[in-house]
């Protein structure tokens, strides 16, 4: 039986940068960029022929000089004029992807930063002959409604040992992620305006589980009529009703114990009826 080489990909990841933009107050982009490139590779596999091969370290100092030309900008933009950088200068290179996460810094002055410690912006850009795609995101986005979230009605077994509940702490940590239809969008407008959505939707829905919530969320980031897909990840933050009875005390719903693991895991997307798939766009993307 015969062994061939399948599909490859190699390239720089999670190259950190910190890019300053000094005219008049400055502005601040924390980025960590990752990028992965796909191609007529197949000599250095099999034959160690590097002649094929842009080196990773190649790769690292080209996002850094495209941040000193042109600055960064929305990490979207970014993450395309890179994607076809590589795929346009390297005639063995067929397929690029370049993704991008955005740390938040609080100002605090015209020069002047907090750490922030919220939620992480991220980007991803796929570039492939006349293709292109843009997946926007967000990852440690964590809410909590303390009501209006329900469970029950589930199968049971001889293994369920779980309470229905008719009033629960409903938490998540998410991560997502959206597809935009096109590649010329106000990038930076549209992250502000989606995760408001999904927040506003997770918000505003009365849960009676918490896939039910992740369908509310996805339909509202899908209410950009720019945006085709959205995928999201909802992990279920337990929080447990502290037994406070031994104390002699009562426990009016106000006593928690906050669990980490195990937890469940939430997983779906969303789209529009008439949304042409497109794998590659997605090829190899974690939430």
């Amino acid at each position: 039986m015969g062994i061939v080489l399948g599909d490859n990909r190699y390239g720089k990841a999670e190259i950190r940068m910190v890019h300053v933009a000094r005219s008049g107050a400055h502005e601040l982009a924390d980025l960590n960029v990752s990028v992965a490139l796909a191609g007529d590779l197949a000599g250095t596999h099999l034959r160690g022929d590097n002649s094929n091969v842009l080196p990773t370290d190649t790769q690292k100092n080209t996002v850094y000089a495209f941040a000193a030309e042109r600055g960064v900008g929305e990490i979207e933009d970014f993450a395309l004029r890179l994607a076809r950088h590589f795929v346009s200068s390297q005639p063995a290179i067929a397929r690029a992807w370049v993704a991008i996460e955005e740390y938040p810094w609080r100002r605090l002055g015209p020069h002047s930063f907090a750490r922030d410690g919220g939620s992480v912006r991220t980007a991803r850009a796929v570039v492939d002959g006349d293709s292109e795609w843009v997946l926007s995101g967000v990852r440690e986005l964590v809410l909590m409604n303390t009501t209006n979230s329900e469970f029950h009605g589930y199968v049971v077994d001889r293994y369920t040992t779980l309470p229905p509940t008719t009033d629960r702490i409903l938490a998540t940590e998410v991560s997502a992620a959206w597809r935009h239809g096109g590649t010329t969008v106000d990038f930076g407008q549209s992250y502000v305006d989606a995760v408001a959505r999904m927040t506003d939707a997770f918000v505003g829905t009365y849960s009676l589980a918490l896939q039910q919530t992740l369908y509310a969320m996805g339909g509202a980031v899908l209410a950009d009529a720019g945006i085709v897909e959205a995928r999201l990840v909802l992990p279920n933050k337990h929080h447990f009703l502290v037994d406070t009875a031994p104390f002699g005390l009562d426990n009016p719903a106000a006593v928690y114990h906050a669990d980490d693991r195990p937890y469940g895991r939430i997983e779906g997307t969303v789209t529009r009826e008439d949304t042409v798939d497109a794998p590659l766009a997605w090829d190899g993307y974690a939430l």
